[in-house]
């Protein structure tokens, strides 16, 4: 009933709408007049033949009969006159009732409720009391991954869509959709953009661009966070109102290169909580390898935690036993002072000094040749489009798919290629290439999709990046959320206030990591922080600890101690 309310109140409240049920009350009022004066003509022609027994009612019936052609005979006129009406009836209501009637019915009524219920599904407006939610301009990849995770943590959401089709289709889907016009400050108003958490967008820049300064205009404090494809985007998206500009190829380009084992194997922070930094680093060349992390002593010599291991893309928690590979990367959690400890105690067996091999020469491959250039490492862009060549002996113009390229770059020397093309089908196909062609090289790619992750580590790459989990991380990070930080794909550090029933026990005794799946990295008390806390010491009042895990793991977290 209430969703037939609101079918009605949108209906009658499209000024069109209203003009055609107007135009179709015509109709048929000219229509009902037309019945009657057949009804009453039949009557006089009745009387003419001398047959006025019939009643009024008789007179409709037998208009009605005729003019919609079913013409059942039991009233017939034997006059010449009466047949003449009788035909006259019958051709008039083949136009009005057979043609007029349904083209009107169908044009100022049924499709306009159609449309009606259509909207309905795909409302332009959001209740008058809503607050603390996210509103994205997009449906991307990015922001898909984005509305996961907010679900993840029960932060409501609403998806802009200016087309009613692609909205219809959305909500079909089960995305909580709004439709509106990307670029009408009143849209935002019915969102209540000023009680919003933040807004997101994700297009190109000119549409981000026109979006921020949009939403400007209805709120100056609710925080706008736009992506940018172009360097020189950032100023003008700023000045437009965006509160963060985030350079995602710029940012993927800083990962893979990251993840590069050729020349170091230090520590790179990719968190920070507080005092507490977050790092990962590749161990590939290092005396850490064939051990296992109580063999390293890594905590007694530098004082870092090694919370735990990626490994082919998924993250273990660290155990006495695990042993460390050459694919192996370390997620360490310390103090600046321990990293720098970490950092000059763990030295390479050997450098390379031959070029990474990087693929793809556009902003993510660029971005990963100035995150290289950095470390003082060499490199090789193979592009196939020589308007992309910036540096001659830098760049390799031809087709990655070309034995001779490849070996022109260096791939029989190498050691890491770098997969940066946009797209993954290309990406797949290239790894599955370079790792016959070297079964000992470092793979490193990117994807656009999340569900190729594991189809490239299949592919036989070593790590992989999903664009849309670097982009939706991001913006997660960007939320007014003071405690927690997601750290990595599926792993996100929690700040919690220590519950009753762990005050006074110790973290080892409370056994917190086997039942939850939490690591406690911290322990924050009023203005401090002590990082890698003695776990036989008893936990204090009205402090926090700052755990690192999964969600499913925070949940568990909760669920056991927070009774």
């Amino acid at each position: 009933m209430k969703f037939l309310v609101s079918q009605l109140l949108y209906f009658l409240r499209d000024r069109p709408t209203r003009m055609n049920i107007i135009a179709l009350g015509r109709f048929l009022l000219v229509l009902a007049g037309l019945v009657t004066l057949y009804s009453v003509i039949f009557h006089f022609l009745m009387a003419y033949e001398g047959r006025a027994e019939y009643s009024w009612v008789t007179g409709f019936y037998w208009t009605l009969t005729v003019m919609s052609t079913l013409g059942f005979g039991d009233i017939t006129f034997h006059s010449d006159l009466g047949r003449i009406f009788s035909m006259t009836v019958l051709l008039s209501g083949i136009i009005f009732l057979l043609v007029l009637l349904p083209f009107t019915f169908l044009e100022f009524f049924y499709t306009p409720w159609m449309k009606a219920q259509e909207a309905v599904r795909a409302p332009n407006r959001l209740p008058a009391k809503t607050s603390g939610h996210v509103i994205l301009t997009q449906h991307d990849a990015v922001t898909n991954a984005l509305i996961e995770r907010l679900n993840e943590y029960n932060y409501p959401y609403v998806l802009l869509i200016p087309d009613l089709t692609e909205a219809l289709r959305l909500n079909d889907m089960g995305y909580k959709v709004v439709l509106g016009e990307l670029d009408n400050p009143e849209t935002y108003r019915r969102l209540h953009a000023e009680n919003a958490l933040l807004v997101a967008t994700t297009a190109s820049d000119q549409i981000n661009t026109n979006v921020a300064f949009t939403v400007r205009e209805t709120s100056d404090r609710v925080p706008i966070i736009a992506t940018a494809n172009s360097p020189a985007s950032v100023d003008i998206l700023e000045l437009a109102g965006s509160s963060h500009v985030l350079q995602l190829a710029e940012m993927m380009g800083q990962w893979l290169a990251r993840r590069v084992s050729a020349g170091d194997a230090t520590a790179h922070v990719i968190g920070q909580f507080d005092e507490l930094l977050i790092a990962e680093a590749t161990v590939r060349r290092t005396a850490l390898v064939g051990k296992t992390l109580a063999q390293t002593g890594l905590r007694e010599k530098t004082g870092i935690a090694v919370l735990g291991t990626w490994e082919r893309g998924k993250f273990q928690r660290s155990e006495p036993d695990t042993v460390i590979t050459d694919n192996t990367v370390l997620v360490l959690a310390g103090s600046s002072e321990q990293i720098a400890r970490y950092d000059a105690s763990v030295c390479p067996k050997e450098f390379s000094s031959e070029p990474v091999v990087i693929i793809g020469g556009g902003r993510v491959g660029r971005a990963v040749s100035r995150s290289l250039a950095a470390r003082g490492l060499d490199y090789r862009i193979v592009e196939v489009e020589e308007q992309r060549i910036r540096d001659p002996e830098k760049y390799i113009h031809g087709n990655a798919a070309e034995l001779t390229v490849l070996e022109q770059a260096g791939i029989r020397k190498t050691p890491a290629v770098v997969v940066t093309t946009h797209d993954d089908d290309t990406n797949i196909y290239l790894t599955i290439y370079c790792r016959r062609l070297r079964p000992d090289v470092q793979i490193i790619s990117r994807t656009r999709l999340d569900r190729n992750i594991v189809t490239l580590h299949r592919a036989g790459a070593d790590f992989v990046l999903s664009y849309a989990s670097l982009g939706a991380n991001a913006i997660m990070n960007l939320l007014n959320r003071s405690n927690i930080l997601m750290v990595a794909e599926g792993l996100d550090i929690v700040k919690i206030a220590i519950p009753d029933g762990l005050v006074g026990k110790s973290i080892a005794e409370a056994n917190i990591r086997r039942k939850s799946g939490c690591t406690v990295v911290a322990l924050h008390t009023h203005d401090t922080t002590e990082i890698n806390p003695d776990p036989y010491r008893p936990l204090p009042k009205d402090a926090e600890l700052v755990l690192i895990g999964t969600v499913e793991a925070e949940n568990r977290f909760l669920r056991q101690f927070n009774r």
